[in-house]
C-alpha cells in the first residue's frame, strides 16, 4: 500500500492569445488582481503555428506566458481555468473575445494545462475540466509529448517554462518539510 504523502503547492501559469499586444496588459492587471502578482512576464510569441483561433480572434495573433508569485495547490486548478473563462467571457468586442486564456501549472516534473476539452490523453478532474500532462521535465529540460501542441513544442516555449521552472524551484525550497 502506497503511503499518503502532502502533496507539495506548483507555480500557475497561464498562456494568453490576443491580436493585440494592449489585450495582454488588460489581461496582466485582471489576472494579478484574481490570482496574485505576476512574477514571469514571457516575451510575446507570434502565434502562427495554427489557424484554430483566427475565426473569432483575427489574424496576426500573438501568444505570452505568465506566472504568478503565489504558488497554488493543485487541486485548485478547475476553480482557476472557471475563474479565467468568465474574466475571458466579460471582455468581448463586437461578439469575439479579446484575450483567450489558457491555465496550468508547473510542477518539478510537468507542465500541466486545464481545458474543457475531453480528448484520449486528459484526465477529467473536475467541474467540466479536464487536465492534461503537455510537458514532462527530464534531461534538464521540458520535453513534449506526441500530443504536445506544435508551440510547446518551439526552443522559445521550452525556454520560458525552464525559465519559470527555475523560479518554481526557488520558490519550493522553502516549502519542503513544512507542513502547508
Amino acid at each position: 500500500m502506497g503511503r499518503i504523502k502532502k502533496i507539495l503547492p506548483v507555480k500557475l501559469i497561464c498562456g494568453l492569445i490576443a491580436q493585440n499586444e494592449n489585450n495582454f496588459l488588460a489581461a496582466q492587471g485582471l489576472l494579478k488582481r484574481k490570482f496574485a502578482r505576476i512574477d514571469y512576464v514571457s516575451p510575446v510569441f507570434d502565434f502562427k503555428l495554427t489557424d484554430y483561433y483566427e475565426k473569432e480572434f483575427g489574424s496576426n495573433l500573438k501568444r505570452q506566458f505568465l506566472s504568478f508569485s503565489k504558488l497554488i495547490d493543485p487541486g485548485k486548478l478547475p476553480a482557476i481555468k472557471i475563474a479565467t473563462n468568465k474574466i475571458e467571457s466579460k471582455y468581448f468586442r463586437n461578439g469575439m473575445r479579446l484575450v483567450n486564456m489558457d491555465p496550468g501549472y508547473i510542477s518539478a516534473s510537468k507542465l500541466v494545462l486545464a481545458t474543457t476539452k475531453d480528448y484520449s490523453h486528459r484526465l477529467y478532474i473536475q467541474k467540466g475540466i479536464f487536465a492534461e500532462v503537455t510537458l514532462y521535465y527530464r534531461n534538464n529540460t521540458f520535453n513534449p509529448w506526441e500530443w504536445t501542441y506544435t508551440d510547446y513544442k518551439s526552443a522559445e516555449y521550452i525556454e520560458t517554462f525552464n525559465a519559470v521552472r527555475k523560479i518554481y524551484m526557488s520558490q519550493i525550497k522553502n516549502f519542503r518539510n513544512k507542513i502547508y
